[in-house]
């Protein structure tokens, strides 16, 4: 048990650790662009700069907390560290976009040990009023390093380069792996057993293939034997990892908790929020950047439009919680946010950045909403023993969203884009057979050198075309992501109940939420 001397380091150490963990998240959207320029990356390789992290975090999340009670929280929190600081070197350093890739996985594996322990440790060595004075502070990091992420990472790129956003994250990590040794106590769990390896292999393999498929569908089409393969081969793998553990004696997913209709309605906001609004900051970046000619810092800036959103009504519904069921919260913030991304659609070539505002603002404002309730929604539906995997469960549940979100909304903008390309530049003198060609500029960001090489005389109506065919796309991945949102707030609406969470041991609570 910690002393009370070191239960205020171990605030810091997890703050900082989580302060750089969801900095690095959100700050490297608005490099992409730039990442894009400096690698030569085509727009499936921004795709897996993105998903490499998101992959290797949703398949170790849970493993990595079994690790950390059988060997030690501390222990498994400096490995995590140390493990995604030298990752964010190794990216920083990138030469090549594959070794970027790789970086990224990497940061995953260092990522998905720190969410994992970060707040068990919290839980270990806080009680009672000082429990929720630490939470309500970390609480607090976690909305600091969302909303000044797009900032302080275009900043940065502008500033700097891209490499910056990277490199940041060193001192962050030197200093929480310095305070960890010295100042946070060892803990672990006499309950602890060993991580259910076959079960981690078969949904590793099966949400790769997946994302892999998805991503390879850009290129390719859905009828390749390669695509087909990659389904066929996630939905057997699937398959395999439920029979596993449907038998396990103790399996990485209880399936069994899914029987509560809270837990399942939690599980599918955490899926639909990541797989809808934060999908799309990937394609509002490259609008904002390759469309409308912004630079990273600028980018930054307008984006805090939708970190103001989720600031001002986080705020709110944190008070809200312990007050209003946690379906009037969840389920309209879902519905702000598919109404947000309704908004953002009817884009045209001559739109400017204002036209997506007003679903910014309402957009953000449903993240708010949702963020806090569905936090303790999973833990407070569950036996307090439970309540680790439970959590892990849902952040994992917003990692696989995030990872097949921007796969599948990729395959679709690409698609649409190449067909709209193809069509218009048909009609272009001169320029019949190079439609695909240009469709290919616009997804990998170098429509302008491409337009530049055009004659003179067809380089505007090629740029006009590009523009619209990019706006093309957009509006139609926004009106998927608008019914993911829309449908998920229907379900979570009508399945999280205030009587599951009253069934539990006289209102007991299980234990802190893993981050959002």
């Amino acid at each position: 048990m910690p002393t009370t001397g070191n239960k205020w380091w171990t605030l810091v150490a997890v703050c900082l650790g989580t302060f750089m963990l969801l900095l690095d998240i959100t700050i490297v959207n608005v490099a992409l662009p730039d990442i894009q320029s400096s690698l030569h990356a085509s727009f499936s390789d921004l795709q897996w700069v993105v998903d490499a992290y998101a992959l290797t975090l949703a398949a170790l999340l849970l493993t990595a907390g079994s690790l950390a009670d059988l060997f030690g929280r501390r222990r498994l929190y400096v490995i995590g560290l140390i493990i995604f600081t030298a990752a964010s070197l190794l990216c920083g350093v990138s030469g090549t976009i594959l070794l970027l890739q790789l970086a990224r996985a990497l940061q995953g594996v260092g990522g998905a040990i720190m969410f994992s322990v970060s707040l068990a440790l919290l839980a270990d060595a806080f009680r009672g009023k000082d429990r929720g004075t630490a939470f309500g502070v970390w609480g607090a990091i976690t909305g600091l390093a969302v909303a000044i992420g797009p900032l302080l990472g275009g900043a940065l790129t502008s500033g700097l380069s891209w490499r910056w956003i990277f490199f940041v994250n060193l001192p962050f990590g030197i200093l929480a792996v310095a305070i960890a040794l010295t100042k946070v106590v060892e803990s672990k769990s006499p309950q602890a057993h060993q991580p259910d390896w076959l079960g981690f292999a078969l949904f590793t393999a099966a949400l790769a293939s997946l994302v892999y498929g998805l991503i390879e569908s850009n290129q390719k089409s859905f009828g390749s034997g390669v695509v087909i393969g990659c389904l066929i081969a996630a939905a057997v793998l699937l398959l395999a990892f439920v029979a596993v553990e449907l038998r396990g004696r103790h399996p990485m997913f209880d399936l069994s908790l899914f029987r509560l209709p809270t837990f399942s309605g939690g599980a599918v906001a955490a899926f639909g929020l990541s797989a809808s609004i934060f999908s799309l900051l990937l394609y509002l970046v490259l609008y904002l950047q390759d469309i409308l000619g912004f630079g990273a810092l600028a980018t930054g800036l307008r984006l805090l439009v939708l970190s103001g959103g989720i600031l001002a009504t986080s705020a709110i519904a944190g008070r809200l919680t312990s007050h209003v069921p946690v379906r009037f919260l969840i389920g309209p913030g879902l519905l702000l946010v598919g109404i947000g991304l309704l908004l953002m659609r009817g884009l045209s070539a001559t739109s400017t950045w204002t036209h997506l505002v007003p679903g910014l603002i309402i957009s953000g404002a449903g993240v708010g909403m949702i963020n806090p309730p569905l936090a303790s929604t999973a833990v407070g539906v569950v036996r307090p023993q439970q309540a680790g995997m439970a959590s892990g469960i849902s952040s994992t549940f917003r990692q696989v969203g995030i990872a097949t979100g921007i796969a599948l909304l990729g395959t679709l903008f690409a698609s649409q884009v190449k067909s709209y390309v193809v069509d218009h530049v048909a009609g272009v003198p001169g320029l019949s057979g190079r439609g695909p060609e240009i469709a290919t500029a616009v997804q990998s960001g170098t429509i302008k050198q491409t337009i530049a090489s055009l004659p003179p005389a067809n380089r505007a109506d090629v740029g006009e075309i590009t523009k619209a065919a990019f706006t093309s796309g957009l509006n139609e991945i926004l009106l998927v992501g608008a019914v993911v949102a829309l449908v998920a707030a229907v379900i979570s609406f009508s399945t999280i109940r205030s009587k599951d969470f009253a069934q539990q041991h006289e209102g007991q609570p299980a234990e802190a939420p893993v981050p959002a």
